[in-house]
């Protein structure tokens, strides 16, 4: 018994000396891969108005759900024609959100359409880590465990403040003032019961429809 219990502790331990070993060397390729395909996302998301637009108006949403209704954990996922909710919200409050959220970016409130939990924060911090790492690995010319603690300790203070910035100037778009809500859908979900009956559940993830309208409409 005992010897088994050395052998496997023994095996942990080299585990983790290799996986020191070569971490390194998988974070400098994960980096150079990053570094590449972060702008290319970036670029992509710059140039289509539509899908920015939608996006602001996702993040304006669910900061009225988060502050006024006080839901929390919600995500979504925008898209060119619209975006999706998941969480456990009553459609009621999505929709006025979601009208709310378009009224204020309409009137300029840019924070609206900024999200702290966005994937741009997260991309941002991936890829300042991995900026910051070759800055590393090109001054000091060694493959340590050091230098990617450092890039990710650095990363995680200058990645949601540049995160916030590609959202205001990049991923997101206060150009909304043609853009409608056509509703809110949601597929029924069900669970069964006793006796195998079904037993309605509250649903979780909902789609916001938008669409651009043909002339420039007003809240009033």
């Amino acid at each position: 018994m005992w010897i088994i219990l050395a052998l496997f502790v023994w095996f942990v331990i080299i585990f983790l000396l290799i996986s020191l070993i070569i971490l390194p060397f998988h974070f400098t390729f994960y980096s150079l891969l990053n570094i590449i395909s972060a702008p290319f996302q970036l670029i992509k998301i710059a140039f289509n108005k539509v899908l920015r637009a939608n996006h602001a108006l996702e993040h304006a949403t669910i900061n009225v759900l988060e502050r006024k209704y006080g839901y929390q954990g919600l995500a979504g996922l925008a898209n060119e024609k619209g975006f999706v909710i998941q969480g456990a919200v009553d459609p009621y409050h999505l929709e006025k959100a979601a009208l709310e959220g378009l009224d204020r970016l309409r009137r300029g409130e840019y924070w609206m359409a900024i999200h702290d939990r966005c994937g741009t924060s997260i991309l941002a911090a991936n890829f300042m880590a991995s900026v910051i790492f070759l800055i590393l690995l090109w001054q000091t010319g060694m493959f340590t465990l050091l230098n990617v603690l450092v890039a990710v300790f650095l990363a995680q203070i200058i990645g949601p403040v540049t995160g916030k910035l590609f959202q205001k100037f990049i991923t997101t778009s206060l150009e909304v003032q043609n853009l409608q809500i056509m509703g809110v859908k949601y597929k029924p979900r069900a669970a069964l019961g006793i006796l195998g009956l079904p037993v309605p559940l509250k649903p979780r993830e909902f789609f916001v429809q938008t669409r651009r309208a043909s002339r420039v409409m007003l809240s009033g």
